[in-house]
């Protein structure tokens, strides 16, 4: 099908491979991964300004465990009464050069009812934020990029496309695309006003309740917590990477990182950041 441009504008990441390359050296600064057998993460998908430093130091933990067969992107923003879609392009068009999907089991993901194919004019900025991060970590490794539902349809995808990549003998890592909370007059969610108390709210009841599920390894109860608290606008492909590293024995998840927008750049809305890697 060819090769999906670039839409997202400048502003959410950069334009060229020099200055993507210069960034995520800027976001790694003082960083060291932990060390581990990693095949999973998550990461927030904001313009790099904001969240992009827990993105790269999710995606270059996972990278430090080895090349994997393919890397898989859990896009969001799809409500839960919607069926998973997949990207079937032969590849996406990144700054740091064209990113290979591996369109041929996405079209076998399609074919089997896992999946609904992604139009021309489907964008969504979940996916395509987190390309460059893929390509600089893992730059011959296709991709799979599918967007899955807030909803336990979200559970199944995970489970199933492990199952497809078992079964074509494809080693794999997992990444969920999730911001959390979303506070403020923005955002029309002010349930403890606004100010310092409200941010603190945030961080230590609101998102920190996510978060803990998140780490658990309890899809279902951050699906449903999402639903109660209004913490993610992406908990499917939280569940979903849940779901599919849970196949490979993993027990809990670890926390890298969390801030929010806030504490960038502050202000009435914010939204809350988590780097987790299982």
């Amino acid at each position: 099908m060819g090769i999906r441009k670039r839409i997202l504008p400048r502003g959410w990441y950069p334009a060229s491979a020099h200055d993507c390359s210069q960034e995520i050296g800027e976001f790694l600064a003082g960083f060291t991964p932990p060390t581990g057998t990693w095949v999973g993460g998550v990461a927030p998908h904001a313009g790099w300004a904001f969240s992009g430093r827990a993105a790269a130091r999710v995606i270059s933990t996972l990278a430090g465990a080895g090349t994997p067969d393919r890397v898989v992107i859990y896009g969001g923003h799809l409500p839960g009464d919607r069926h998973p879609v997949i990207y079937t392009d032969d590849g996406w068009e990144t700054p740091l050069g064209v990113l290979d999907l591996d369109a041929q089991t996405a079209k076998d993901l399609v074919e089997q009812g896992c999946a609904v194919r992604a139009g021309a004019g489907f964008n969504d900025n979940t996916v395509e934020v987190m390309l460059p991060f893929v390509k600089h970590f893992f730059p011959r490794v296709p991709v799979l990029a599918v967007h899955a539902p807030s909803s336990a349809k979200a559970i199944d995808l995970g489970s199933a496309l492990d199952e497809v990549l078992g079964q074509k003998r494809l080693s794999a890592i997992f990444v969920g695309s999730a911001d959390l909370t979303h506070y403020g007059p923005n955002y029309g969610f002010v349930p403890k006003g606004t100010g310092p108390a409200a941010v603190q709210w945030v961080k230590d009841e609101n998102d920190k309740s996510l978060i803990d599920k998140a780490l658990a390894m309890d899809a279902e109860g951050v699906l449903e917590d999402a639903r109660n608290r209004h913490n993610s606008c992406s908990p499917g492909p939280i569940a979903a990477v849940i779901a599919s590293v849970d196949r490979h024995g993993v027990e809990n998840g670890r926390l890298l990182e969390y801030y929010t927008s806030y504490d960038v750049i502050p202000g009435s809305s914010f939204v809350g950041y988590a780097a987790i890697v299982y």
